[in-house]
């Protein structure tokens, strides 16, 4: 289906709107925000690999539900796995961020690349699927008026607004070291780590009956 160029001033806004609906999910703190804080401690660059690494569980899941497949997704026994294992992810994420001995915090954390960190914690939150599967498909649906044009804008849109909010936060970050002190490290990554740990307790214990 191609896009009607008549239809290029309507898209703009869908554009527009789905920028701000991608940002307010992308700023609330959650898994992925915990993993760029510690990540961004070494790094500056370190949000924008760990976007890249949520894209690349993103971009096939989106083309998946441009495809019509999003239904897989609701059925219980799927949303029952992806709880489990990807608490277990971050379970395993968070506890090697808690075992990282003080004197290595200001040089490592997970033991993952920032690429691979993000692909884990992507995998690791069913919410991730979850809201690609109700708000995603909402807007993809949309998208679709203006064929796969306007889907790919769209894609696009969201995943920048994943980039520019990660590289931010692990800019920040990198930034405000200098103030921070090996304890002041050792407790950032402690609390990143049980942080992580939490989501992956939650996550797992909300899909089960």
């Amino acid at each position: 289906m191609q896009a009607d160029v008549s239809q290029a001033g309507g898209l703009l806004p869908l554009l527009l709107s789905a920028a701000l609906i991608s940002l307010s999910g992308v700023m609330m703190p959650g898994p992925l925000f915990v993993v760029t804080v510690a990540k961004g401690r070494r790094s500056p660059a370190a949000g924008a690999w760990i976007a890249i690494g949520h894209g690349l569980v993103e971009f096939p899941l989106m083309l998946l539900i441009y495809a019509g497949v999003a239904q897989f997704f609701t059925v219980r026994p799927v949303q029952i796995a992806i709880g489990i294992i990807g608490g277990a992810v971050l379970l395993w994420m968070g506890y090697g961020m808690i075992r990282t001995p003080a004197k290595e915090t200001s040089g490592t954390d997970t033991g993952q690349n920032p690429v691979l960190a993000g692909v884990l914690t992507t995998l690791g939150n069913p919410y991730f699927f979850l809201w690609w599967v109700t708000v995603g498909s909402l807007l993809i649906s949309q998208s679709l008026r203006f064929g796969f044009f306007g889907f790919a804008a769209l894609a696009v849109v969201h995943w920048l607004c994943d980039f520019t909010w990660d590289t931010l936060v692990s800019s920040l970050t990198y930034r405000s070291r200098r103030l921070s002190t090996p304890l002041v490290h050792r407790v950032v990554f402690t609390l990143c780590g049980l942080t992580l740990i939490g989501f992956g307790v939650y996550f797992a214990v909300s899909v089960l009956p």
